[in-house]
């Protein structure tokens, strides 16, 4: 008999206050964390800082890769919102899932998403053009963005959407603010609106074209440039 998600949370279930360290990349991995209530943020400390990877929302869970590989943690979690987890220990992680099917079938469903935006991400990364990486970018993160009066919200930051593209920061800014000044995205206190993403790709395509010619015309340039240089040393010869 399924346990319900009470009887779960009587079984597993821990409380968190904002700001506490789940685990520390590097820690061992033998709990997985499934998310009743809050959200939890996923950092990856570097020199420069901390890059938020990601924030992961109710009905999800972190650290089951770990668990499952008995590999230690790749990212750091802090809990972002007063939250409810169910913590289950890699001994029980088998036996919960037999004894709750709908456990097992939201996990198998939450691993099938997440593959599925690993893969988009790695065809982002193939891009050689800068700005196809950003606007690639924007429109994946727009799949989990809000619905507003004006646009999609998506929730990301300049500097996650650097690490998502592998674009510079200053150059992911400077195409932000190409979008912005075309009135495709707007400026919001925790993100970006996007109005329109019809007119986001055709801009993309003005973009990549006009990179294009540009490279076209200086390359030009430079071959002319040398014809010159030749020219003018043979006369001096």
């Amino acid at each position: 008999m399924a346990l319900s998600e009470q009887e779960l949370f009587e079984r597993y279930g821990q409380q968190f206050k904002a700001g506490h360290i789940l685990f520390e990349e590097g820690d061992d991995g033998d709990e997985t964390y499934i998310i009743l209530s809050g959200s939890i943020r996923i950092i990856k400390r570097m020199e420069q800082g901390d890059r938020t990877l990601a924030i992961i929302p109710a009905d999800e869970f972190v650290g089951e890769m770990a668990t499952l590989l008995n590999e230690p943690r790749s990212a750091t979690a802090i809990v972002e919102e007063d939250a409810k987890l169910l913590v289950v220990k890699t001994n029980t992680f088998e036996a919960m899932i037999k004894a709750n099917s709908g456990i097992a079938q939201k996990i198998i469903k939450k691993l099938a998403e997440r593959i599925k935006k690993s893969n988009k991400q790695l065809e982002i990364m193939m891009f050689k053009d800068a700005n196809r990486k950003v606007v690639y970018g924007l429109v994946n993160a727009a799949e989990d963005g809000e619905s507003v009066d004006n646009g999609i919200l998506i929730k990301i930051e300049e500097t996650d959407l650097a690490l998502m593209t592998g674009v510079e920061l200053l150059k992911v800014q400077e195409i932000l603010q190409k979008l912005i000044t075309a009135k495709l995205i707007i400026n919001a206190d925790n993100g970006f609106i996007m109005t329109n993403k019809k007119s986001l790709f055709k801009f993309l395509e003005y973009l990549t074209l006009k990179e294009e010619v540009g490279k076209f015309t200086s390359d030009a340039l430079k071959t002319i440039i040398a014809d010159q240089r030749s020219q003018a040393d043979i006369r001096d010869a």
